[in-house]
């Protein structure tokens, strides 16, 4: 192969080749999977946010007989079939703009002209043989780590409850690292995802366990429609809008900022009936960090604050667990 070429191609000038039929989707080693709506409408939602796609792969030669160039996509066949179907008015997506998914049809005449003029990284592989194309998918489509449940989750599903899940732990993205909740290399994991996912679940149906495979039946769930996205995107405000209201160092510097602690929190701040005083809030959260700090022997405690610790020690996703650190927290806030 001579070399990868990269350059940036328009999405109106990717619907122009498709239309003068100068793309060939379908070479023989290009794989037959399809998509699902719901991958679809989430790659036009990340062209409308701005955010970065994977580049597309083209391979690029010349027919000497014919007198014309040859293109066949290598990778990207479904990203290009989405982008167009999506102009052909095929299915509706997210817009940041629309309370709602739309369609192509409903975008004004602005947002039109913007998805046109979305720039596409495409890398021509110019000379490149059958060998060479077939080693080139076997790089891309390699692993280079581990993936943990979350982005084995992120990577499977692409619809709506995925997207409220990931905009609303990047909406927090100052929080979690403001309080220490969260570390980099915990963010950098999809940790905080995962929580606000687990939030969500809770939020909606009850405190319950921390499961697997119930995240993966939410996403699974809500993949195609989210309907209670703009409600339960309220409740979420409310409650980290009363976290940010009280001292970062009342988070940062006790118990709370570890994960299950900070997870009780927001369930506790989501359920009170009236309005938690910010003073109330934190002389609250000081005394359970003191009951959980202190030296005092498990078994020469009170009941309530022995099972309380105990809740806090171990198997702390487990539903008893949660129910244990929810009614404690409630009483020290007098709910």
């Amino acid at each position: 192969m001579e070399r990868v070429d990269y350059q940036t191609l328009l999405v109106q000038d990717l619907i122009n080749l498709h239309k003068r039929n100068e793309l060939d989707y379908n070479p023989w080693y290009q794989r037959r999977s399809v998509w699902k709506q719901s991958e679809k409408a989430y790659l036009i939602n990340t062209l409308f946010e701005r955010k970065p796609v994977p580049s597309l792969y083209v391979r690029y030669s010349l027919d000497i007989e014919a007198e014309k160039t040859v293109k066949q996509v290598v990778d990207g066949q479904q990203r290009i079939r989405a982008i167009i179907e999506y102009a052909g008015g095929e299915f509706p997506a997210r817009h940041p703009n629309h309370r709602k998914k739309v369609k192509y049809s409903e975008l004004s005449r602005i947002e039109v002209e913007s998805y046109k003029l979305t720039g596409l990284s495409v890398g021509y592989l110019l000379g490149a043989t059958d060998e060479d194309v077939i080693e080139i998918l076997g790089r891309l489509n390699s692993v280079a780590k581990t993936l943990n449940a979350q982005e084995k989750r992120n990577a499977r599903f692409s619809g709506e409850f995925k997207q409220f899940a990931l905009q609303q732990a990047a909406k927090r993205l100052a929080i979690w690292r403001d309080l220490q909740v969260f570390t980099a290399n915990a963010i950098a994991r999809m940790d905080e995802v995962q929580f606000i996912s687990d939030l969500a679940l809770n939020l909606l149906n009850g405190l319950s366990d921390y499961s697997s495979k119930r995240l993966d039946d939410i996403y699974e769930k809500y993949d195609d429609d989210f309907p209670q996205h703009s409600k339960l995107a309220v409740r979420l405000d409310r409650v980290f809008s009363k976290m940010v209201s009280i001292k970062p160092d009342s988070i940062r510097d006790t118990v709370f900022c570890r994960p299950p602690l900070f997870f009780s929190l927001c369930m506790v701040f989501d359920s009170a009936g009236r309005d938690l005083s910010v003073t109330g809030i934190e002389a609250a959260i000081s005394r359970i960090d003191s009951v959980l700090e202190s030296d005092e022997p498990v078994d020469e405690r009170k009941k309530g604050e022995a099972e309380f610790v105990s809740a806090c020690e171990a198997s702390t996703q487990r539903i008893k667990q949660r129910r244990i650190r929810d009614s404690f927290i409630r009483k020290q806030l007098g709910i």
